[in-house]
C-alpha cells in the first residue's frame, strides 16, 4: 500500500464513529514556554490515547516553529499517533520555512502519519491576507507535496478558519482551493444575548450547517471538519456564556461527542497552561478536568 493512501484507507477501514478522524489541538510549547521535545510529543499523544474513546490524531497550527514537526513525527510514529498538519503562512520567509519543514518531514517519513494539511489558521478572520492569496499557498502546498515519491491525492490539503469566515461570499476562492475546509465554532464567543450553556448545541451546528451550505454552494463534495470548538473552565463571562467545569462537561457531552460521532473532529484543546478563559480538557499533571466520556 502506498504510503500517501495509507491514512485514508485507514480511516475507510473504520466503522461508525470510528470512521473519523478524532482528536484535539495542541499546542508546541510547554507550561514554562519552552519549546517540547519529541518526548513531550510523545507524553502528549499517550495523553490523548489513553483518554476514553482513544483519541489518536491532533492538530498542530505550524510546521517550523518550535521545530514542531522534527519533534512531533517522530513522535506520531513512535506512538502510532497522527498528525493535521499547520503550514503557518504569514511572512514571505515564515512561509517558505514552513513548507521546508513539512517538505523535510514527509521526505524522511512518507506520509502515514499525516491526516491532512492545513494551510493557514485563521487567517480570512483576522484579515491578514485576501482570499485570492490564500487560495495560491493552497494550490502551492499541494504542488510542493506532489514532488514527494508516495503523494497521492488522498493527501488532502486546505484550510482552517472560523464559521463565519467561511460563510463570507469574498472567501469562495478559499473553498474552491481546499480539499477539506475545517471550520472553527464556538458559542460562548458569540456576541448574540443568546449564547448560554444552554443555546450552545443548537448555536454550534447551525453554524456548522451554515458552512456545508456555503461549501456545497462552491465546492460540492469537499467535507466540512470541525477543527476548533470547546467551552471554557474559567475566564470571563461573555454576553450569556458562563465558563465553569460544570457547562464545560455540559459542552462536551452534547456537543463534542456529536461532532466526534459525525465528522473529523479536533478539539479545542488537550491542555492549556494560564490562559484566560482556559480551555483544556487536561490539568497541568495531564488529569481530565471532566468526565471526558461519550
Amino acid at each position: 500500500m502506498k504510503a500517501a493512501t495509507y491514512a485514508l484507507a485507514l480511516a475507510a477501514s473504520l466503522t461508525g464513529a470510528n470512521a473519523y478522524w478524532k482528536g484535539f489541538n495542541v499546542q508546541a510549547t510547554l507550561a514554562n514556554g519552552a519549546c517540547k521535545s519529541q518526548s513531550d510529543w510523545e507524553n502528549d499523544f499517550r495523553k490523548m490515547m489513553s483518554l476514553p474513546g482513544g483519541y489518536s490524531s491532533m492538530r498542530v497550527y505550524a510546521s517550523s516553529d518550535c521545530n514542531t514537526l522534527d519533534n512531533a513525527v517522530p513522535a506520531a510514529k513512535a506512538t502510532g499517533g497522527q498528525i493535521l498538519v499547520g503550514v503557518w503562512t504569514e511572512d514571505g520567509a515564515h512561509y517558505d520555512a514552513e513548507k521546508q519543514a513539512l517538505l523535510r518531514a514527509v521526505q524522511t517519513y512518507g506520509f502515514d502519519w499525516v491526516v491532512a494539511v492545513s494551510v493557514g489558521s485563521e487567517d480570512l478572520y483576522r484579515g491578514d491576507t485576501t482570499a485570492s492569496t490564500l487560495a495560491q499557498q493552497i494550490y502551492d502546498v499541494r504542488g510542493m507535496l506532489s514532488t514527494v515519491p508516495g503523494y497521492s491525492t488522498n493527501v488532502q490539503v486546505g484550510h482552517v478558519d472560523t464559521w463565519t469566515a467561511w460563510v463570507d461570499g469574498a472567501n469562495t476562492a478559499v473553498i474552491q482551493a481546499s480539499d477539506f475546509i475545517g471550520t472553527d465554532g464556538y458559542p460562548y464567543f458569540q456576541s448574540n444575548n443568546g449564547n448560554s450553556i444552554n443555546d450552545a448545541y443548537n448555536l454550534f451546528w447551525e453554524s456548522v450547517d451554515n458552512v456545508r451550505n456555503a461549501v456545497n454552494a462552491a465546492h460540492p463534495g469537499a467535507w466540512v471538519w470541525v477543527t476548533e470548538s470547546g467551552w471554557p473552565t474559567s475566564g470571563p463571562t461573555e454576553n450569556q456564556a458562563v465558563p465553569s467545569v460544570a457547562n464545560a462537561q455540559q459542552y462536551w457531552s452534547t456537543v463534542a461527542c456529536s461532532a466526534f460521532n459525525n465528522g473529523h473532529t479536533f478539539w479545542y484543546t488537550l491542555q492549556d497552561f494560564s490562559a484566560s478563559p482556559s480551555f483544556g480538557v487536561l490539568d497541568s499533571n495531564g488529569n481530565p478536568l471532566y468526565n471526558l466520556n461519550c
